[in-house]
């Protein structure tokens, strides 16, 4: 599963010529930030963690990281991020591509309240050097979240 399973997924709704492709890595906040010309807050960096045996997905804004307290109080359990093997077998998309969109069954996507301060925001598209921009509603809507979460803190 790649970009082209994303587009595939976003041609349902007619948008799949929003999908940006680079002739750069974009697999990165900062690579994806400078590809496209936007601050890195904006890149909408999604993470991939097991709780049990049920594979989620979280997206947060590019200038924040996980908080382990409030990630611990809102799954009631550690953070423990997929392994690239476990990512390709539970979600389908590779590390660097990862988005919610064209994934497998079975993932709950969650969005993080540091995407709310702005109005659109760039998540990866299936591989390392793709995009699209979203709003806010747009990103709601698309990637079939389960609910906002609030379990970021700054970067330090």
């Amino acid at each position: 599963m790649s970009v082209e399973k994303c587009k595939e997924y976003f041609k349902q709704f007619g948008m799949e010529k929003k999908v940006l492709e680079f002739s750069v890595s974009s697999a990165t906040v900062e690579l994806a930030a400078q590809a496209l010309g936007v601050e890195s807050a904006r890149i909408a960096k999604t993470l991939s963690f097991m709780v049990g045996e049920q594979p989620i997905l979280i997206l947060m804004a590019g200038d924040v990281k996980v908080d382990n307290p409030k990630y611990k109080a809102q799954f009631h359990t550690k953070a423990k991020m997929m392994s690239p093997e476990q990512l390709e077998e539970y979600v389908g998309h590779q590390i660097g591509g990862v988005c919610p969109f064209g994934i497998k069954d079975g993932v709950d996507v969650y969005l993080d309240e540091s995407l709310k301060r702005f109005e659109s925001v760039f998540p990866a598209c299936g591989s390392r050097n793709s995009a699209i921009e979203l709003t806010i509603p747009e990103l709601e809507k698309y990637s079939n979240f389960n609910e906002w979460i609030d379990i970021s803190k700054p970067m330090e």
